[in-house]
Parts: structure tokens; sequence; C-alpha cells
């Protein structure tokens, strides 16, 4: 079986591409499956540049194929923050609740019809010798005054998806699936694997 690894140490991320990836025959590793210490230092200043150069460094490294992922939250009242630094808004700790906590100060008097906002997800594929290919996605909505919901992570409690009128981590997994940025990203991915793979 030819194996892909995904660039993170999320299981919840590596999920996501399992059920993408084995039927095209692939066994799906991420960083903790593999006996190396890999951390590449996202430098980028955007979610593609850093999404690149987690791909094409870890695929350098292993020498084999690897799809790496960088996304994250942009509100338009504030400017595209967090952007990047999405999961280390408010330190270098990662913690989700103080990200939210931040953010909610941040938009505090900040009406419903402003607080639009979107995830954005990259996908970058590497391989030795290959060219780097780039997937986007995106999913829209707007950031709520508190939190709702038990499921998801990060910023999930309080990114209300208009469409189903719920936040996102009011969503059952296979709901979020269906309409998250990440979800969106890997359906372009899943278009072109055919190509990439042959």
């Amino acid at each position: 079986m030819k194996q892909v690894i995904i660039a993170t140490n999320n299981k919840g991320k590596a999920k996501d591409f399992e059920a993408l990836l084995v039927p095209l025959g692939y066994e799906v590793l991420t960083l903790q499956d593999i006996d190396k210490d890999i951390d590449v230092e996202e430098t980028g200043t955007t979610f593609e540049e850093n999404a690149i150069l987690k791909a094409e460094e870890t695929a350098a490294i292993l020498g084999k194929p690897v799809i790496s992922d960088d996304s994250g939250l942009e509100i338009d009242a504030l400017g595209g923050e967090p952007g990047v630094y999405s999961a280390r808004y408010a330190g270098e700790q990662k913690n989700d609740d103080a990200n939210i906590d931040k953010v909610l100060e941040k938009l505090e008097g900040v009406p419903d019809e402003k607080r639009t906002a979107r995830f954005r997800c990259v996908l970058a594929i590497a391989a030795p010798g290959e060219k780097t290919e780039t997937f986007s996605g995106t999913c829209g909505g707007r950031i709520l005054t508190g939190r709702r919901g038990t499921h998801g992570f990060g910023y999930d409690p309080i990114f209300f998806v208009p469409a189903l009128d719920k936040a996102m981590a009011e969503l059952k997994p296979e709901e979020k699936a269906e309409i998250s940025h990440r979800g969106n990203a890997l359906r372009e991915l899943k278009a072109a694997m055919p190509a990439w793979l042959s």
C-alpha cells in the first residue's frame, strides 16, 4: 500500500484525509506515526505560504508525498485577523478559550451585520521532484457574541453558519464536513488527485 503523510499531529485532521485517500489505495500517516521530530517553522504571511513550507520541507526530509494544511479564521471587522495567527492569537500556548475570549473582546459593540467572517483552508501537496500544488476552501458566516455548542474545536463555538442557523460547534462531524473550509478544500484536492497520483 502506498503511503501519504499528513504534516500534522492533529488526529482529528487525519480522519478527514483518511476518508478521502484510503479508498484510493493510500495508507494515511501523520507526523505522530513517524519516528522523526519534524517541526517546520511557519514563517509565511499567508495560509498558502505556510502550507507550502510545511509540505515541501516535510517531503524533502521524508522522501515521500506529503499533504499539509494551513487554516484559520478571518474576521472582516478586524481587518482579516486572526488570519495566519489563528492558533496563537492570544499567545504562544495555543489556547482555544483564550483565543475566543480575545475575539469576543475585540468585537464588543460591533453590530451583527458587521461581524462577517470566514474560515479559510489551504492544502499543499508536495513530493520529491514534483511540482507542489495547492487547493483551497472557505466557509462563510459571522461571529456570535457568545459560545454555542460542544462539538468541533478552535473557534467553532462562536462561528455562526447562517445557511444552517447553527454555530459550527452545534454541527455533528458529518454535517460540518459537508460545509467546512477543510471539507471544501479536500473536495478540490480529490478532484485533482487521480491526475496528481498518476
